[in-house]
């Protein structure tokens, strides 16, 4: 998958759309967003991210609460659950947000080892009631390096946004 083609065609779905984007990433440290910046004119469909690296800055950022991480730990479907939709929340201009978290090493426990979550929240038509949030699992375990490992997850997530914009291109009436 070329970036450069993933990028141009997600802005080309948010403009036909008129919707916004925006993102929470843990392990990709903002790649995602800054590979969407890229493009030109992006800002009118970009309203930023929040780079939620450490435990500490999820809950203070997103509002996760330090006992989910506790119980479930940063690494799991549920916070990316709540990042995307916490940052939906938080950024009322938005129609769709996209959160990563994961563990891409080096060092990482075997059990988390290459494990990503990418969650992605979408408000509902006419905008009201609890935005519907999907998550899909990722294992990056095949790729031998971090970066190669972060290109990857950059890549699943943009096709996945791509998928999801083209998805709702012809249901979502423009505003």
């Amino acid at each position: 998958m070329s970036l450069a083609g993933a990028t141009r065609r997600i802005a080309q779905w948010l403009a036909q759309s008129d919707q916004k984007v925006v993102f929470a990433e843990s392990c990709t440290g903002g790649l995602i967003s800054g590979a969407l910046t890229r493009v030109s004119g992006i800002s009118q469909y970009h309203c930023g991210g929040m780079v939620v690296y450490r435990d500490a800055t999820k809950e203070a950022y997103l509002g996760i609460s330090r006992r989910l991480l506790a119980r479930c730990g940063a690494v799991s479907p549920q916070v990316a659950a709540l990042m995307a939709e916490n940052v939906l929340k938080r950024t009322p201009e938005a129609d769709v947000a996209l959160s990563v978290t994961g563990h891409l090493g080096p060092k990482a426990p075997p059990e988390l080892d290459g494990k990503v979550f990418i969650g992605l929240a979408c408000r509902t038509v006419g905008r009201r009631g609890k935005p519907q949030v999907a998550v899909t699992p990722l294992d990056a375990s095949h790729l031998s390096t971090r970066l190669a490992r972060q290109r990857w997850v950059v890549e699943q997530a943009l096709w996945l946004l791509e998928k999801h914009l083209a998805a709702r291109a012809d249901e979502t009436p423009a505003r």
